[in-house]
């Protein structure tokens, strides 16, 4: 394979911002300096008044593969994925059956191995049966244990307090929360249909409410606190749950917190136009609770920005609010929408990337990835801000067909993707058939 030469790029890496050239051999960054010469033989790529970023690492995606292709596979989705600059991400459990023993979780590596467009890690799921499972983990091959706390369907909900105390106590690895109060989720409920016969999309908010976040996020960190556990709470949703965590930079974290691309890009009065493609758990919540999570990126209590990718049909969307299934797709236009918050100045490119690629590297201790620096591998996103990306069902890669975003124009546009040194997509198609991926591994917990 040739060597790749990026010139003139602006490089957004470390909290700094430099006019550099790259030069990639062999998967890896094998220089990075004001001027690199070219031999006869290398692949030249003028990069001049484009963004160099490192790829999204995305610590949070529903690939469902197996069980539930009709929704999406690790091809489809990695493939939209890498389209929307994300070179790397670790699966859920969620799929059917769940991954819950080192056997299952060990299969979906291998489908991984042969299908997947980008890098990959899986996570094993939690039940309250399953802690030799758990610590059969192994810390520098498998990314973390996923805990349904009092919000999933099945034996992935763990409810237990003598379960969930096993786990943190015990868990070898990264321990990742989804929480909700199953009984204040119910309650709400209740309450609701005393005032009315039927539940809307606009009631999701008031369902999944400030107080079944916070009750479930309190109680986590609070159990890690008592085991000195390495906690991870996903997807936060609310004002109100910030107060759990420590501002500042993530290093010598013991519990961070993660907000997703949509709790930052919707608010409940988008439900009137979006309905049940925006329903999802935690829900979408109010203007002032995506205000405080921006201003959450800024100070650290929010450490990493992930997608919570999760497709369904849509058919199945389209079914009345109580029959909908949770969940969005979002891989392919996650990046593109940090992008127009750096565009209207909420954020800016070295706080993205921080959020999506150094921080998540860090935290869970990926090893050679996240940063441009020399020896690591070739993860790369080239970004063009002069030209916009309209988002349309019809040029969604993902399986289902369909987009959160339809009829939005991005501000920016992906101009190409490298997954260790290959390009795989070059901002109008995908370039390579995998396998060219590979299995994270990890040097940190």
């Amino acid at each position: 394979m040739p060597r790749t030469l990026i010139k003139h790029a602006t490089v957004i890496n470390d909290g700094s911002s430099k006019v550099m050239d790259v030069l990639i051999d062999n998967q890896r960054i094998i220089q990075i300096a004001a001027s690199i010469s070219a031999n006869s033989h290398d692949i030249i790529v003028d990069a001049a008044g484009k963004y160099l970023l490192p790829g999204m690492i995305d610590d949070q995606v529903h690939f469902r593969e197996p069980g539930l292709t009709h929704k999406g596979t690790i091809a489809s989705e990695s493939r939209a994925a890498v389209a929307g600059g994300i070179t790397s991400y670790m699966e859920m459990p969620n799929v059917n059956p769940a991954t819950t023993n080192i056997d299952a979780l060990e299969r979906k590596f291998d489908i991984a191995n042969k299908y997947s467009y980008g890098n990959y890690s899986f996570y094993l799921g939690d039940t309250e049966t399953n802690l030799e499972q758990i610590k059969r983990l192994n810390p520098s091959q498998h990314c973390g244990v996923k805990v349904f706390m009092g919000a999933s369907t099945g034996n992935l909900l763990v409810e237990n307090p003598s379960a969930l105390e096993g786990i943190f106590k015990n868990a070898p690895t990264l321990i990742v929360t989804h929480c909700e109060s199953g009984p204040i989720i119910q309650r709400n409920t209740d309450k609701l249909l005393k005032l009315k016969t039927e539940l809307s999309i606009a009631d999701h908010p008031a369902i999944r409410d400030q107080n079944a976040c916070f009750e479930s996020s309190s109680y986590a960190v609070s159990l890690a606190k008592k085991y000195n556990s390495q906690l991870h709470v996903l997807h936060i949703t609310t004002e109100k749950e910030l107060s759990l965590f420590e501002a500042g930079p993530i290093e010598n974290k013991t519990i961070t917190a993660e907000a997703c691309v949509h709790h930052l890009w919707f608010s409940n009065d988008d439900y009137k136009k979006s309905g049940n493609l925006i329903k999802c758990n935690p829900s979408i919540k109010y203007q002032s609770d995506r205000d405080a999570l921006i201003q959450a990126l800024h100070t650290g209590h929010i450490d990493i920005v992930a997608t919570d990718h999760a497709p369904h049909t849509w058919d199945e969307k389209i079914l009345a609010y109580p029959q909908a299934p949770a969940g969005l797709p979002l891989v392919q236009h996650a990046l593109l929408s940090l992008l127009d918050h750096v565009a209207h100045k909420r954020l800016n490119l070295e706080l993205v990337v921080e959020k999506i690629a150094h921080n998540p590297a860090k935290r869970y201790g990926i090893t050679d990835r996240g940063f441009i620096r020399e020896g690591y591998f070739a993860d790369l996103v080239l970004i063009n801000f002069n030209k916009s990306t309209q988002a349309t069902h019809k040029s969604s890669l993902y399986h289902c067909g369909w987009t959160p975003f339809d009829g939005h124009e991005f501000s920016s546009k992906i101009e190409a993707t490298w997954v260790n040194g290959q390009l795989v997509f070059d901002g109008e198609k995908i370039q390579k058939h995998p396998p060219n991926a590979s299995r994270l591994s990890f040097n940190k917990h």
